[in-house]
């Protein structure tokens, strides 16, 4: 393996516990991201909150076993199924990774991973997605399949829209309608409001997010909304997020979650606020961590479903 290969790549986490695993799975263990976790956390809270709402649409708490079972396999799913998307978006994107002084060390296009065996590594992983999959009612099974149309055709979109931000929040939030259709065998409106809410979540973050790499996406043509917003973006931000605040509580009272949840979910608004009061869109330091910050959001979210679903 050449001195090349073996470079961390510039977007990993300083220090993470993958410096320590065999040199030969490291590269590995980036493709997935798993140096990486605040996606997989992403991934996984819609999830979370789509199974918690799934149990109030039923007029049962989430205390049964069922649903700590559920939360196990979503959490795999999360974790596997991250790691799938990430390595088909590095296959797809391997010449523009290449071109921007981020991602240039990643597996692919540093050389550490060739492209037949990062397809190889997609394959086995969407078996095992397909296997947690398959725990679930037919339903959701369905369900779950449509969802690779939205991943398939996610890496093409920075290519031909402004809005590819728009696009991952269709994709990344699926979990939402399936952690309630695993429960409920089912959609309704109130798994809709979350499902949309949670769209103007990722638009606010994944904006934030984007930052970092403007100045590269200009130069190779890349299109996102923090390109398109530019100095308007804190303002744009704040909108999407006072959407998303708005429709996950409609969400929430739709299903009957009670006073815990919108007591709960005012201190999610609050960090919400927080993120656009501290953001720097000059600083891709500052963006970053603002992005990984809302892997705290996600938890508030999640206690207020959790409380309101005990405490009703």
């Amino acid at each position: 393996m050449t001195a090349k290969s073996q470079a961390i790549p510039l977007d990993a986490v300083p220090a993470s516990w993958v410096e320590h695993a065999p040199p030969r799975l490291q590269p590995w263990l980036r493709l997935a991201r798993l140096d990486r976790p605040i996606g997989t956390w992403l991934l996984f809270w819609p999830c979370v909150f789509g199974l918690i709402l799934g149990a109030a649409a039923d007029e049962r708490r989430f205390l049964e076993w069922r649903d700590v079972y559920y939360v196990a396999l979503f959490a795999i799913g999360a974790l596997v199924m991250r790691g799938a998307g990430c390595t088909f978006n590095d296959i797809i994107d391997r010449d523009i990774d290449a071109s921007v002084a981020r991602t240039a060390g990643r597996p692919i296009p540093s050389g550490a991973i060739t492209v037949r065996q990062a397809a190889l590594f997609l394959v086995a992983q969407c078996l095992v997605g397909l296997v947690i999959l398959l725990q679930f009612n037919w339903f959701a099974v369905a369900l779950g399949a449509a969802s690779l149309l939205l991943v398939a055709a996610y890496p093409f979109m920075k290519r031909i829209t402004w809005w590819p931000q728009a696009w991952l929040g269709l994709t990344f939030n699926w979990g939402a309608l399936l952690g309630f259709a695993a429960q409920t065998g089912r959609l309704d409106i109130g798994d809709a409001m979350l499902y949309v809410g949670l769209i103007f979540w990722t638009l606010g973050y994944d904006t934030i997010y984007a930052h970092q790499d403007k100045e590269d996406d200009e130069l190779i043509g890349v299109k996102s909304t923090a390109r398109l917003f530019g100095n308007d973006t804190r303002k744009w931000v704040l909108r999407f997020y006072a959407i998303a605040f708005t429709l996950i509580l409609a969400a929430g009272f739709t299903e009957h979650t009670g006073w815990a949840f919108g007591f709960i979910m005012l201190a999610a608004g609050a960090h919400l606020l927080w993120q656009v009061k501290r953001l720097d869109i000059n600083s891709p330091t500052n963006c970053l961590a603002v992005f990984r910050s809302n892997r705290e959001t996600g938890a508030l979210i999640a206690l207020a479903f959790l409380l309101a679903s005990w405490l009703g």
